[in-house]
């Protein structure tokens, strides 16, 4: 059967029909190169069938590319991100990571003064004399859309932080906010997109804008968070997370918590291998004695 005239489910439950541009822009986005691309393209297309979920066709994808470590991880970077939850700090933590990398100075649960009301800040960004109140927004569940209703609520806040310096009293500690922005890791509606426009917001979501979306932002910094292993099971990352260790390049210095946590010489040494694949073989000489050999 042709792909596109099958239908498939998305996480929504709508019915949408399969798109091969998606698929193959998907991979090459992990990093694959076009001889993958087409193998996993035509492979999947020979086994579509009407009513298949977005969840198996991306199940199967990754069962094709897992041979390569580095785009099989790319491929599933959306995933790991979901699993930062449940609470949502973490995220917020993350994005504060990934922004360092673009120059900024951040701070992450940040109480400041607005005209009306105090307002707990998820991140403040700072760079160049300005600052940037950010909104994490996060979702761990596929199929879950940040809408219109979250882009207005940034809209407010950041006119209550601004509000303060402009019909306020002058000796005022609260820096003065420049810009709002929303960064979330789902998709966003077409509302929430015009309206950041219109307002001047900048909205980052998983796909938006076309360059500079959250995806891209991941894979250019290189801060990935330890969701992404596949060397460490679900309770070892639970308990990783406990210990206040959101980035894989952190979990490096941490060789007593993963012996701590009944891992082998061994295992450990797969983990740091795996991080050095991710991250750049160099963030494993820039932790001092720390490496892939066995440390003491």
């Amino acid at each position: 059967m042709a792909g596109n005239n099958v239908c498939i489910i998305k996480a929504s439950g709508e019915e949408q029909p399969f798109s091969e541009w998606k698929l193959r822009n998907s991979l090459r986005r992990s990093g694959a190169d076009e001889a993958t691309i087409d193998n996993v393209v035509s492979t999947i297309k020979r086994e579509l069938r009407d009513g298949m979920t977005t969840r198996q066709i991306y199940s199967r994808a990754f069962s094709l590319i897992r041979k390569n470590k580095v785009v099989a991880i790319q491929y599933s970077l959306r995933q790991a991100i979901m699993e930062l939850g449940p609470t949502g700090f973490p995220f917020e933590k993350f994005i504060g990571e990934v922004l360092k990398t673009r120059g900024f100075s951040v701070r992450v649960g940040v109480l400041l003064r607005g005209f009306c009301v105090t307002h707990e800040v998820d991140v403040l960004a700072s760079r160049d004399d300005k600052h940037i109140f950010v909104e994490a927004k996060f979702h761990n569940r596929h199929g879950v859309k940040s809408d219109l209703k979250d882009a207005l609520y940034v809209k407010a806040r950041f006119d209550d932080l601004r509000a303060i310096h402009r019909r306020h009293e002058k000796n005022i500690r609260t820096p003065i906010i420049h810009e709002g922005w929303l960064i979330t890791n789902t998709k966003l509606t077409t509302k929430a997109k015009r309206y950041g426009r219109c307002a001047g917001l900048t909205v980052i979501g998983w796909n938006y804008p076309a360059k500079g979306n959250l995806q891209d932002l991941i894979i250019e910094s290189k801060v990935h968070p330890i969701t992404c292993l596949t060397t460490l099971s679900t309770a070892r990352k639970r308990a990783v997370f406990e210990n206040g260790i959101v980035l894989c390049r952190d979990l490096l210095r941490r060789r007593d918590l993963l012996r701590a946590l009944g891992m082998s010489e061994r295992g450990i040494d797969k983990v740091f291998e795996e991080i050095g694949l991710l991250c750049g073989g160099g963030v494993l000489k820039s932790v001092r004695g720390v490496g892939v050999h066995r440390g003491r």
